[in-house]
């Protein structure tokens, strides 16, 4: 094993390869205080990428709620448990194992192997508990009743799970954007992938006998366009651009700024030790216990930052630029109560307000001389 630099848990850690960052990092930031769960993304990827023989059960983008859903079913809990118990002291390193460390003499990383079965119930636990709870026991539960929506793709690790438990080497990633790929001609559908990946985004295709997983869309991010998922998306929650690591964090990069600059937003199970390139804002409503255990120690510093963003100017833009355009914005900036986007060469790609206008109009217009209630 390799010793690599992992700074969502700020040490080095083991890795079967040695460290080797690409060029720039795919990243994805979600907004999940906006989340509603229409599904559009997950079906916008799904009639793109998934619509073939053997991707009947495949969602590369799902969004599952939480704590009651998981797709598959149980995958964090089950990961979790591998795991075993751990502690993690706000702004200090990780000192518990990752899936790496944690690994037996026969493993890459530790991990459990879905059934056939637990693939089968996308929706589990949609809204509500679902039966988990059982009739009655609302009466007696010992915290308030929430739950979140959860959208999740493949996260592009920096030492993904995947690369390093295929025999093969089938699996990659690419220098010039951070995508993880796999290449097919190589695979010979062993499986250890789907063992391996904690967030099981690898996934078996029966018919081609060869694992398949989330391209990041890379055929569009090489044209400067946004992934399906991210410009699908009614809620405006996601924006897609290049992360750089803390020590190469730059302010006006979108990405960047959220993760590093203003602590909004973090990665999802970092304690797994891939460095994975999702992050997310936290939910203001959620049990912060549970929101601790999937984001780590800082979730309270960011759902405090994300409750002040009307005293962050630069923050709040940044969030309205979310959703304005289907191009990758490289660098943004606030001024003037507006937020402009820009594209890598420069070019400003899009400007939204800060506030919009509120016009009233009387219900009598004089010019025409005629009564208009309800219209714009």
């Amino acid at each position: 094993m390799a010793k690599v630099k992992n700074w969502q848990i700020d040490r080095e850690m083991e890795y079967p390869y040695a460290e080797n960052r690409p060029k720039k990092q795919w990243a994805i930031v979600f907004d999940l205080n906006k989340c509603i769960a229409c599904q559009t993304c997950t079906l916008a990827c799904k009639t793109t990428w998934t619509s073939g023989k053997g991707q009947e059960y495949m969602l590369w983008n799902n969004v599952e709620t939480k704590p009651y859903g998981s797709y598959p079913l149980a995958w964090d809990v089950r990961v979790l448990e591998r795991l075993g118990h751990q502690a993690w002291e706000a702004k200090k390193p990780y000192y518990g194992k990752t899936i790496y460390e944690a690994a037996e003499a026969h493993e890459k990383a530790a991990h459990f192997s879905p059934e056939d079965q637990d693939w089968m119930y996308p929706n589990h636990g949609e809204d509500d508990c679902a039966n988990q709870v059982n009739g009655g026991d609302y009466l007696s539960l010992k915290h308030d009743k929430w739950f979140f929506y959860l959208p999740r793709t493949c996260a592009h690790c920096t030492y993904p799970a995947c690369l390093a438990a295929c025999p093969r080497k089938a699996i990659y990633k690419r220098q010039e954007d951070g995508v993880v790929l796999i290449d097919q001609s190589r695979c010979r559908g062993y499986g250890e992938c789907v063992k391996a990946c904690p967030y099981k985004k690898s996934m078996y295709n029966p018919h081609t006998r060869v694992s398949e997983k989330c391209i990041g869309c890379y055929p569009a991010v090489e044209q400067g366009l946004q992934p399906q998922c991210v410009v699908n998306c009614i809620g405006k929650i996601r924006i897609m651009g290049f992360i750089n690591p803390p020590w190469n964090a730059k302010a006006d990069n979108p990405v960047d700024y959220l993760v590093h600059k203003a602590g909004l937003a973090l990665p999802y199970y970092p304690q797994l030790g891939l460095e994975p390139n999702i992050y997310y804002i936290p939910p203001v409503h959620a049990n912060q216990e549970y929101l601790q255990q999937m984001f780590g120690p800082n979730v309270n510093q960011a759902i405090d930052a994300y409750r002040i963003l009307k005293d962050d100017k630069v923050a709040q833009g940044l969030l309205m630029l979310m959703g304005s355009t289907d191009r990758i914005i490289r660098r943004f900036e606030v001024k003037d109560d507006f937020a402009f986007g820009y594209d890598e060469s420069g070019d400003e790609l899009v400007s939204v307000p800060l506030v919009e206008k509120m016009i009233t109009r009387t219900a009598f217009d004089e010019k025409f001389g005629a009564v208009r209630n309800n219209t714009p």
